[in-house]
């Protein structure tokens, strides 16, 4: 692999990991696996405010994670790369191999 090649990948990984350090991010993405939402739906989900939500997906679109796609006078919102979704439902698995109690929701405690 090329110098290039490995900054290109780091960045990408950097890129991952910063959507996924907050759990409204994680959730948005997990929650996006299935199948794309609306904002508003997605806000009652995970029990946040639409302008946080709001907040996180302009966060998600930067990192070039989610997309969006207008629906009449509304947007709608889907992982940008549908590997994604199989990246996010293995990481889960090896998350959860490692350590199923590492984690209790607010922070961890590794």
């Amino acid at each position: 692999m090329t110098l290039t090649a490995s900054l290109t990948h780091t960045a990408a990984v950097a890129r991952l990991g910063h959507a996924l350090s907050d759990a409204t991010r994680a959730g948005i993405l997990l929650a996006l696996r299935d199948a794309p939402a609306y904002p508003s739906d997605l806000a009652d989900e995970l029990g946040v405010s639409r302008q946080l939500l709001s907040n996180h997906l302009a966060c998600l679109r930067g990192c070039g994670l989610v997309e969006s796609a207008p629906d009449g006078r509304r947007s709608r919102y889907a992982l940008a790369d549908p590997h994604l979704a199989t990246a996010l439902d293995e990481l889960m698995r090896v998350m959860l191999i490692v350590d199923p109690g590492c984690c209790d929701g607010d922070g961890c405690s590794c």
